[in-house]
């Protein structure tokens, strides 16, 4: 019995033996599921809400925008968490928390009893996303990582195109209550799973939790989206000006600290490694040409073509259809391509996409719609699995948890730039071709992501390497 432990463990060090990794797999994909669609539901029942509490659309809106913050200024810190602790304990608490919080949000009587329930599900959702690909290094073998970030990207292709679909199903039969109340069954599933099937090996940092570094990360951070918002949205130049002058000031204590240590919080130091610091810099370009298309297209279809709110999403699905395909797909192929050339051929697919795009007038097929917006999700899914495999796999074993983060937040920080470029430019461009400029602007920032994943050729790939 001992012996077979000891075997089961050591397994471990290069992924978990069939069936348990399934299982392992299985408990991530419903915690990834829960997280992603919560966003997509939320967006739906906004001006229900508004209308129930009695608050304004602007106000109604930090019912998301405190979501979102919380996973912003807390990301990076539960990543370096997760190094020191095991990503494991992490991830569960997540959940067991998201759990929680879910109950309190489909019990809220208040706006501000569901918008403070919203700010800890976010720190939940963080502590969930924040170690979830670094654990795929510990569930799938080295040579098969891509395979893991092919699944993740295909459950997050489900759970963004069953979002509406979801969300009309259970308005239709009950009360917005029940749409945080979903969350809880699967998060009990992905918890029990989780607690017997995730990997119990891992190889922690002996470092300490730096609560310094936390807190200038969440000041810096949050002071930066609040900050990009406040330019999107035009608000007086003087506050502005005081916010980016705290935002220097702090932004800059916290890049000295981190440079000061051996293993800082945010990870500066992978940025060292060439392959690591390109792949991040493509990350975040695809997200800034991602979120001006994801924006920028349902005013397109609804004010230009006349669709309803309803056929608008129903148009979009062939995007997260067509990721889904491409992703695990693309997961098979990295392991015999260099993710340099997958990630230049999906961005170059991608911008040509959004540029066709941005082509198509009031007299064009709904057929040459669907084809484009299948074309930039093949292209998306193409290059998102090569380049999540390759930062994360590019950085040392201890640090994966780093890596994650930096992973998480490059996402994050390309929806905020992109979100208020189409913003800024909605504001500057007239209502006829506002559309089509943020395509052809995203369409621009897709080729700088191939010109800089074709620079990733000079380098050997991380997972080729490590099959070998």
């Amino acid at each position: 019995m001992a012996q077979t432990i000891n075997t089961s463990m050591a397994n471990e060090t290069d992924g978990l033996p069939l069936p348990r990794r399934i299982w392992a797999v299985i408990a991530i994909a419903f915690a990834l599921c829960m997280s992603v669609l919560d966003v997509n539901i939320v967006n739906i029942i906004l001006p229900s809400l508004s209308r129930d509490f009695g608050t304004s659309p602007a106000v109604t809106t930090w019912i998301l925008n405190g979501y979102q913050l919380a996973i912003v200024v807390s990301l990076l810190a539960f990543s370096s968490l997760g190094d020191i602790i095991g990503y494991r304990k992490v991830f569960l608490t997540g959940i067991a928390f998201f759990c929680l919080t879910s109950l309190i949000c489909a019990l809220s009587d208040s706006f501000w009893t569901l918008t403070t329930a919203r700010v800890f599900q976010g720190f939940s959702a963080s502590a969930i996303t924040s170690v979830n690909t670094a654990q795929l290094r510990t569930i799938y073998p080295k040579s098969q990582i891509g395979r893991g970030m092919g699944i993740n990207a295909m459950v997050v292709a489900i759970s963004i195109a069953a979002g509406p679909s979801v969300a009309s199903g259970i308005l239709s039969i009950a009360t917005w209550h029940w749409l945080f109340a979903i969350n809880i069954p699967l998060g009990i599933i992905a918890l029990v799973l989780g607690i017997k099937y995730l990997p119990h090996k891992e190889e922690k940092s002996e470092r300490k939790f730096d609560f310094m570094s936390a807190i200038a990360n969440a000041v810096t951070f949050g002071l930066l989206i609040y900050t990009l918002d406040g330019f999107a949205h035009h608000d007086q130049s003087d506050y502005l000006i005081v916010q980016l002058a705290i935002l220097a000031i702090a932004a800059t204590y916290y890049v000295r600290r981190q440079l000061r240590q051996t293993s800082p919080m945010l990870p500066l130091d992978l940025l060292k490694i060439p392959i690591f610091r390109l792949s991040i810099l493509t990350s975040i370009c695809s997200f800034i040409a991602q979120m001006l298309a994801m924006v920028s297209l349902p005013f397109f279809l609804q004010n230009t073509l006349g669709h309803s709110a309803v056929m608008t999403g129903l148009m979009l699905t062939p995007w997260p259809i067509a990721t889904l395909v491409a992703a695990p797909t693309a997961g098979y192929l990295v392991e015999r391509i260099h993710p340099g050339i997958l990630g230049s051929i999906g961005m170059v697919l991608f911008g040509t996409g959004l540029f066709l795009l941005s082509t198509l007038t009031v007299h064009s097929s709904n057929c040459s719609l669907i084809l484009l917006l299948a074309l930039c999700g093949a292209g998306f899914g193409i290059f998102q699995t090569p380049n999540n495999s390759t930062i994360i796999s590019s950085a040392p074993n201890n640090r994966s948890g780093g890596a994650s983060g930096m992973l998480g937040m490059a996402r994050l920080l390309g929806q905020t730039f992109g979100t208020t470029l189409v913003a800024l430019l909605f504001s500057f461009v007239t209502s006829g071709r506002s559309t089509s400029t943020c395509l052809i602007v995203g369409s621009g920032f897709a080729v700088v992501a191939a010109i800089v994943s074709s620079l990733r050729l000079s380098e050997p790939s991380t997972l080729k390497s490590k099959k070998q």
